[in-house]
């Protein structure tokens, strides 16, 4: 299986992530526990030196200095339950009783076996506060936690103070047990998860692999290649656009391939168109000058002939500069606002002369007096003259051709045999020639350049066949 590298930094990143979370969350946790753990053990402390200096504060046992008195079992209690050492003062700051255990003793004490700060924490309580401290103890040669209270008589005056000495190493014990179990919990969680990224990883990246194949595919011309990944996300989105990329491909590369062909085509038909005037004019030359053809009345024929072959040149010559034109996106076509029926008029005056040699008759109507367009004279007027001579072309003789012109079209109707069905898809193709006797002295460009022209004025023209005959024309205007 080849390495997936986005998959292995994937799981180092996840690894990595976890592992940060897990000892931020170990740290607070660590924190958090031991001050929790502290914070009850010192509550409990509290509570039992609250509950001493009430017995404490009894008629019975005021008289600190008479020793153990009716509290010692309570004392034993409290040392017992708590571990902890109990120091009684009284209101002069002496000891009346220390220690812890049975060995508990009382009497007069100094304070040398407090804490360094025992000294601030009983003129505290003293003044009647309930004081805290933590603090190393020399005598117990460790961390310890005091806990102080003031010993009121039933007037509420203060008679003396309780202290509670505790070390606070079972907290720490507590603490480190709680922080070994999160630690286990942690390694644990961490193995799990690390088997999950790399699961979670390769499945991330398993549309990436597929997408990076479909993407050498289409580098490599195989534009049929698919991703096919249904995923509603940011990938599921780059598969579809990457599908539909290959779709566009496709088609373009069938439109490229499509061009070419036209381009072949073209190339052989400008051969063909050029070749056969061309021929015919120097077969005649040759004729003349070798004197093959010598009657005057031969003679002329091929001067006419050959006249005949030099106008279809030069009008074949003008149809594909103009095309060449048109099709240029850069040149530039002056519009102005014009009259529909204007131009029509006038390409109707200038078709009647061709229409008269076949007795044909062009009526026109326009359902308007003031159809007006944005567009440029000259070439509107060749793109109706190119669609009326069509219609003429291919009208047979004593007929009609009907123009009607309206707000949102102009058509052009005969009544002539009408276009195959076969022809009706390219006859706006460059050099496609239906054949038949009407068309055999046509470019094949006539159309092509009527296409051009509507195109450049945003003009819609197609062609289609009148259910009772006839073809017609369709130019459907532009709305503004």
């Amino acid at each position: 299986m080849r390495k997936n590298k986005i998959a292995i930094k994937l799981s180092v990143y996840f690894a990595i992530a976890l592992l940060t979370f897990s000892i931020i969350i170990g740290s607070m946790f660590f924190y958090l526990f031991r001050n929790y753990t502290i914070e009850i053990h010192k509550n409990e402390l509290l509570k039992y030196a609250m509950s001493l200096s009430n017995i404490l504060s009894t008629e019975e046992n005021r008289n600190l200095s008479r020793g153990m008195g009716g509290y010692g079992a309570y004392l034993r209690f409290i040392v017992d339950v708590a571990d902890t050492d109990v120091w009684i003062l009284d209101k002069n700051m002496e000891l009346t009783t220390a220690g812890k255990g049975p060995g508990m003793m009382s009497g007069k004490y100094n304070l040398s076996g407090l804490p360094p700060n025992a000294e601030e924490l009983i003129m505290q309580v003293l003044q009647g506060e309930t004081a805290f401290s933590e603090g190393f103890s020399e005598t117990l040669a460790q961390p310890t936690l005091t806990v102080g209270t003031p010993i009121k008589n039933e007037s509420g005056e203060i008679i003396g103070a309780v202290l509670l000495h505790s070390p606070i190493e079972g907290t720490k014990s507590a603490v480190n047990k709680g922080l070994s179990i999160l630690i286990t919990s942690m390694l644990l969680a961490l193995a799990i998860t690390s088997v999950l990224s790399l699961f979670f990883s390769y499945s991330f990246t398993k549309p990436l692999n597929k997408m990076k194949e479909v993407a050498l595919q289409l580098s490599a011309g195989d534009y049929a290649a698919k991703c096919n990944i249904n995923q509603n996300d940011e990938i599921g989105e780059l598969a579809n656009t990457i599908d539909s990329l290959a779709v566009r491909l496709d088609e373009a590369s069938k439109e490229s391939s499509k061009l070419e062909k036209l381009r072949r085509e073209f190339v052989a038909n400008i051969s063909h168109e050029l070749r056969t005037p061309i021929t015919v004019i120097r077969g005649s030359l040759e004729a003349l000058h070798d004197k093959v053809v010598t009657d005057p009345d031969k003679v002329e024929e091929y001067q006419i002939q050959m006249i005949n072959e030099a106008k279809f040149l030069e009008r074949l010559v003008s149809d594909l500069l103009d095309l060449s034109k048109l099709q240029n996106a850069e040149f530039a076509i002056d519009k102005s606002t014009i009259s529909i029926n204007d131009v029509i008029s006038d390409v109707t005056r200038s078709a009647t002369q061709l229409a008269n040699k076949k007795n044909i008759e062009i009526k026109t109507k326009f359902e308007d007096d003031t159809i007006n367009i944005q567009g440029d004279y000259g070439r509107l007027r060749q793109m109706f003259l190119i669609l009326i001579d069509n219609a003429i072309k291919f009208s047979p003789n004593n007929s009609t051709i009907e123009i009607l012109a309206t707000k949102n079209e102009v058509s052009i109707r005969d009544n002539g045999p009408g276009i195959d069905d076969a022809d009706l898809p390219y006859i706006f193709d460059r050099f496609f020639k239906t054949h038949g006797q009407e068309n055999k002295s046509g470019t094949g460009l006539g159309l092509a350049i009527a296409k051009q022209i509507a195109e450049r004025h945003n003009i819609m023209l197609t062609a289609e066949n009148n259910p009772d005959g006839g073809a017609k024309f369709i130019c459907k205007l532009p709305r503004d």
